[in-house]
């Protein structure tokens, strides 16, 4: 492989940033610490699925990175998205350009001038139907009776149509905007056979494809020798009320249900981390974090490594899929989901975000988020599952979690048009 004249450009503001993004031809991630907008395509990786991907997938990154390097010799970098089976095809890439900057932080001013228009007039077909999901909880209670399965994450999807072509720079704006605290992401995928399985008019389009989304979750950053991990698991839906609000956060903080499904999720995660380590620091007690729509239990996980090889990827498909986006044991609730939810997940619970040719990278939970092609827009919420769960409680979690893109996208009318059922 001829060497890749790559660059880097330094960029003063994160805001320059995201007023540079373009659907279709760039890679955006916005973090609490640092922005990333990368563009262009310099080399793609070529790895097929299979049961091996995993393990092998960390080796092909390593092997292209060091084949190519920015102009001036600066490590390059890959950008892209791990879907949630870790058998299936990674969207990984060497952009043509990488520009950094810190923090972003967008003023309310920006919020006028990227609001969606004609948003009112849509389309809403919810998969599956709201009552067919509670019956799919139902049977995942079922068999934690049996007592061979601890959690199972269960999804679901909201399609929706729109009378013009999202724009996906202003909800990538407002997505920001709202989630401050967040990881704000945008990812451009390859045209494929998944669009054809939810777009209603089943066309072959020649629209960008967009994965795109504010998650709260950290996955694994890896800096030098240091990692750090940040599981999520438990949430209550955020209230106007300020005092409502505030119970809910403490009622959430002594569940004793969402403490469960938290310390399953932690337990994992250290196992999964233990052996890369010389040292991991687990709190023993979890804390609260916020968005704009949900509480969420955390704990911060930090370790050192003693590994200096073990990159950022390898890291993070060593975690993945966690129990906070799958459930435990994990075979058997893969099979759950399998047969639950009559959709591909494709990306969504899986990851997105960057290694370079150190090592060092950062990677997110593929959550709150939706696929972007022209006027639809297939939106993905998912809710865990674990002894004493109700399913009307499930399907309101999965609700409250949509309001994520759903304000985003100026769409909360409470009487859409529905497609296909109830909502």
């Amino acid at each position: 492989m001829d060497m890749v004249n790559l660059e880097t450009v330094p960029a003063a503001w994160a805001s320059e940033l995201i007023d540079m993004y373009e659907a279709g031809s760039s890679f955006f991630l916005a973090s609490p610490q640092r922005t990333l907008l990368a563009k262009g395509e310099a080399a793609r990786l070529s790895v097929q699925g299979g049961a091996d991907r995993p393990k092998s997938l960390p080796q092909h990154v390593a092997e292209l990175l060091a084949r190519t390097q920015f102009a001036g010799g600066a490590p390059s970098v890959v950008v892209g998205a791990i879907p949630f089976d870790p058998a299936k095809p990674a969207e990984l890439i060497v952009p043509q350009t990488a520009r950094w900057a810190g923090k972003l932080q967008l003023n309310s001013e920006a919020a006028d001038r990227h609001r969606q228009p004609d948003a009112e007039d849509y389309k809403l077909r919810p998969v599956p139907e709201p009552e067919v999901y509670e019956q799919s909880v139902s049977r995942a209670l079922a068999r934690f009776r049996k007592g061979d399965l601890r959690k199972v994450v269960l999804g679901r999807t909201l399609h929706l149509t729109l009378p013009v072509k999202v724009d996906v720079n202003r909800l990538l704006h407002n997505l920001a905007r709202h989630n401050p605290h967040g990881y704000t992401f945008a990812v451009n995928l390859a045209p494929g056979e998944a669009r054809a399985a939810w777009r209603p008019d089943k066309s072959n389009g020649q629209e960008p494809r967009t994965l795109i989304g504010a998650s709260p979750e950290l996955l694994v950053t890896r800096t030098g020798g240091r990692l750090k991990a940040n599981p999520l698991a438990g949430s209550a839906p955020r209230s106007s009320d300020p005092v409502e609000d505030r119970r809910r956060a403490e009622a959430l903080l002594a569940s004793a249900k969402d403490r469960h499904e938290h310390a399953v999720v932690i337990e994992a995660v250290a196992d999964a981390l233990r052996p890369y380590c010389s040292r991991l620091d687990v709190p023993r007690e979890p804390s609260l974090v916020q968005t704009s729509t949900m509480w969420h239990l955390s704990t911060v996980v930090t370790g050192e490594l003693a590994d200096p090889w073990a990159s950022s990827l390898e890291l993070a498909l060593a975690l993945h899929p966690t129990p906070a986006i799958c459930g435990t044991p994990t075979d058997l609730a893969q099979e759950t989901i399998r047969e639950s939810e009559p959709f591909d997940r494709g990306f969504f619970t899986g990851a997105v975000g960057w290694c370079d040719a150190s090592g060092d990278g950062e990677w997110v939970v593929t959550i709150r988020c939706a696929e972007v092609e022209g006027r639809e827009l297939r939106l993905f919420a998912g809710a865990g599952i674990v002894e004493g769960s109700s399913p009307q409680a499930e399907l309101a979690e999965t609700s409250a979690k949509f309001r994520t893109l759903l304000q985003a996208m100026g769409l909360n009318q409470p009487q859409p048009a529905v497609v296909g059922g109830d909502q």
